[in-house]
């Protein structure tokens, strides 16, 4: 099979990410005898510089991972919750049905900055300086701008003229985009950190104490106290009005993040494992028990999936995915042991027929009826000409996005190795805080206006985000580590590669070169929460027989051309030769693997 790059093997370590310059960085932090944790935090806050349009110090940070030295997976939660402001009965007062998608309405509790150095307190050996340093160095003496985020700030630049002027004093110097290629700094952003940094040190020289002392400054100190003071002026958010913040510094200060038990799921000799159901994680592992039954009938000739596997794949998202509108979210009304039995999943396989459904049909754990929010019971109407579910970030003018997002993974010599998709804090979700040179988040607009809801606001509670990062293991030890970015998409791009991997035989490069294809026949989790029945994105290389088939199928089939779908990246570890792998997205021409 063509693949546009090797598969990397070696046994020192493997880092692979969205960007180069993280995995560069990552690496940098192997070399230097840090582990995979260590690596993963300094790969992650050079992703808040270099791709500042899908992430941010404002945003959020999920992951899975394997520290050998306690032999089980766990979940990092650095996923902030609803200030306690965030009530619907403001909302409502405000006129909203749903809550904006940019703006400080939708911010919750920035959670990146405290859940990478929990991670690095508790399982990583370096110095918050040692994994800083070439962020900030980025930060102050600039980085090569990539072409999306130029076409981004592009695509926004009115609204930052004419609403939200420090973020055009940050992101149009001059008046106007930065050019691609060329050289971009942010030095407020890099002053924060330096001062992060010299409230860390004053704590001493031990590690562990140092890193206390920055979580403290940000949650307790000066980020807190301008984030507090910002948030209580308005803005311009994509309901087309201004509004003030509810976010404070109190919120800050009453939030940090944790470690949660990680989930697992039998998949035969593969156990997979994925956050919890504050996530929309769990629709992968629906997804596979529901293709359990179809296993006779999955394929791949040439590297490529056959038209009913793509078929059968798209048939069983549906269901998952109306399960996850349903059912999931931040509470423990979740019936998630229920969502995830194999006797569910052959209830639900019966469904699956040898057309398209152009119904949104969730199921009925333990005889429950489930009951979709407002938006999703909406009839929608398919118009080609509206799909906006490609694979690159979506961008409208008033700074509503979908499907943005960051991604790392590493392994390490020690059978270390971690999945983590950052997000939030872009720079198109809110006005830049000035005096810090970052954004707040918009993962708000995960939530629905319905109290009754599992993914219902509430202050306290976590969005039901899309963010998904994967790990599986193999006969018990920690195999693979896997993750792209997204949106709604994640867990079916996922798919695709896993199918690839385990059905196919394909390498990790070739799964990830594989011909991809998602559904968009379920509510966006982004405002305007829109839908199309039927509706089937693909990328052209599967060829025009296998496209035709589908469209006989009654899948409503959209070509997004042949190289357009995923930014996936990978790595894994063989236990038995200790040899480990990475690979990593070619689409965009910015992801990459490293590793010797």
């Amino acid at each position: 099979m063509f693949t546009t790059r090797p598969e990397l093997i070696g046994t020192h370590g493997m880092v692979a990410s969205t960007h180069w310059l993280a995995s560069a960085a990552g690496m940098a932090i192997l070399e230097e005898g840090g582990n995979a944790f260590d690596a993963a935090v300094a790969a992650g806050f050079v992703l808040q510089v270099v791709e500042p349009h899908l992430n941010g110090p404002g945003g959020e940070v999920p992951a899975v991972f394997y520290a050998a030295r306690e032999s089980r997976p766990r979940v990092l939660c650095g996923q902030g919750v609803a200030p306690a402001g965030a009530t619907i009965a403001h909302y409502r007062h405000l006129g909203l049905d749903l809550i904006p998608g940019s703006g400080l309405l939708a911010t919750t509790v920035p959670g990146a900055w405290d859940g990478w150095l929990l991670l690095l307190r508790d399982y990583g050996t370096k110095t918050l300086r040692e994994v800083l340093q070439r962020a900030l160095g980025y930060a102050r003496g600039g980085f090569p701008i990539i072409a999306r985020i130029s076409e981004t700030i592009g695509a926004v630049s009115d609204l930052f003229t004419d609403h939200w002027p420090t973020s055009a004093e940050l992101w149009l110097p001059r008046g106007r985009p930065p050019a691609h290629g060329t050289r971009f700094a942010n030095p407020r952003l890099a002053d924060t950190w330096e001062r992060l940094l010299a409230e860390a040190e004053s704590a001493g020289g031990d590690r562990e104490a140092q890193i206390e002392a920055a979580r403290r400054a940000w949650s307790h100190g000066f980020v807190a106290e301008e984030v507090d003071a910002f948030c209580r002026q308005a803005f311009r958010d994509d309901s087309g009005r201004d509004h003030a913040g509810v976010l404070t510094g109190q919120d800050m200060a009453g939030w940090q993040a944790s470690f949660e038990d990680a989930l697992t799921v039998e998949l035969g000799e593969w156990t997979l494992v994925k956050c919890g159901a504050w996530t929309q994680g769990p629709v992968l592992a629906q997804q596979l028990l529901l293709l359990e039954g179809f296993a006779d009938r999955l394929s791949y000739s040439k590297g490529a999936p056959t038209a009913e596997t793509i078929h059968l794949a798209v048939e069983c998202a549906k269901l998952a995915f109306a399960d996850r509108e349903a059912w999931y979210g931040d509470d423990t009304s979740v019936p998630l042991d229920t969502l995830l039995s194999r006797d569910y999943a052959n209830q639900r396989r019966a469904l699956v027929g040898d057309h398209a459904s152009l119904e949104l049909r969730p199921g009925s754990p333990d005889g429950r009826a489930p009951r979709l929010p407002a938006y999703a019971a909406a009839d929608r109407s398919f118009d080609p000409a509206l799909s906006d579910a490609l694979g690159d970030p979506t961008v409208r003018r008033d700074g509503t996005v979908r499907g943005d997002t960051v991604h790392v993974d590493v392994v390490d010599v020690h059978g270390n190795m971690i999945s983590t998709t950052p997000s939030g804090g872009w720079l198109q979700s809110s006005p830049t805080i000035p005096k810090l040179g970052f954004c707040l988040g918009s993962r708000a607009q995960m939530f629905c206006l319905e109290p009754d809801l599992a993914s219902g606001l509430r202050p306290g509670r976590r969005p039901r985000i899309t963010l998904s990062p994967s790990m599986a293991l193999r006969h018990g030890e920690p195999r693979l580590a896997f993750g792209t970015p997204g949106g709604d998409q994640q867990d079916q791009w996922q798919l695709c590669f896993w199918l690839a991997h385990t059905v196919g035989g394909l390498n990790l490069q070739e799964s990830i070169d594989a011909p991809a294809w998602h559904s968009a026949a379920f509510p966006s989790s982004f405002f305007p929460r829109n839908w199309r029945p039927g509706e089937l994105v693909v990328e052209s290389r599967l060829g025009a027989d296998v496209l035709e088939e589908l469209r006989a199928r009654h899948h409503r089939v959209i070509d997004a051309g042949p190289w357009s779908l995923g930014r996936l990246s990978a790595v894994s570890r063989n236990p038995t030769d200790g040899l480990l792998r990475a690979a990593a997205n070619a689409r965009g021409m910015q992801g990459y693997a490293v590793g010797r």
